[in-house]
């Protein structure tokens, strides 16, 4: 019975965990300023390739508030690499083309980081339709995220 209490306990600290990063992350004020010389983003319906964690329904709904009504959509003459794309003739990249709101893709440019992680370019895809695709800065390929000076005071 003992056991079953921890692992509750265990559980709701890894939920609580979770949720504080979701915020922190996605909606809080912190960790994220876009940058000044980024152009306003239109007031109009967006259309949003994506090909990473932005392909499943549920991280779809955190991050933008609404499943953003995929649909089945290629990138034709480019390569997925990790979190990356990069230009390869005859390669193709499957994902979801998304229908977002100027507010949506607000939240998008926060989740990816715009202008810090990556850059929001227009490309066409394999159907025609043109589509704004988030591709890694090159700067941000060694990206990493500095410790607080309290916690690397910590280590030894």
């Amino acid at each position: 019975m003992a056991w079953a209490k921890r692992l509750l306990a265990l559980c709701a600290i890894l939920l609580l965990g979770l949720a504080g990063w979701l915020w922190l992350t996605m909606l809080s004020p912190w960790f994220y300023e876009r940058p000044d010389e980024l152009a306003d983003i239109e007031q109009r319906a967006h259309q949003v390739f994506v090909y990473g964690t932005l392909r499943y329904a549920p991280v779809r709904w955190v991050v933008m508030g609404s499943s953003g009504d995929p649909q089945s959509a290629t990138l034709e003459d480019h390569q997925r690499n990790g979190l990356d794309l990069s230009p390869s003739p005859g390669s193709q990249v499957e994902g979801l083309r998304l229908s977002v709101t100027a507010d949506q893709l607000a939240r998008l440019d926060r989740y990816e980081r715009l202008g810090i992680r990556y850059e929001r370019v227009e490309k066409q895809l394999a159907d025609g339709s043109r589509a704004w695709v988030y591709q890694r800065l090159p700067n941000a390929q060694g990206l990493r995220v500095p410790l607080p000076a309290a916690y690397v005071a910590l280590v030894p």
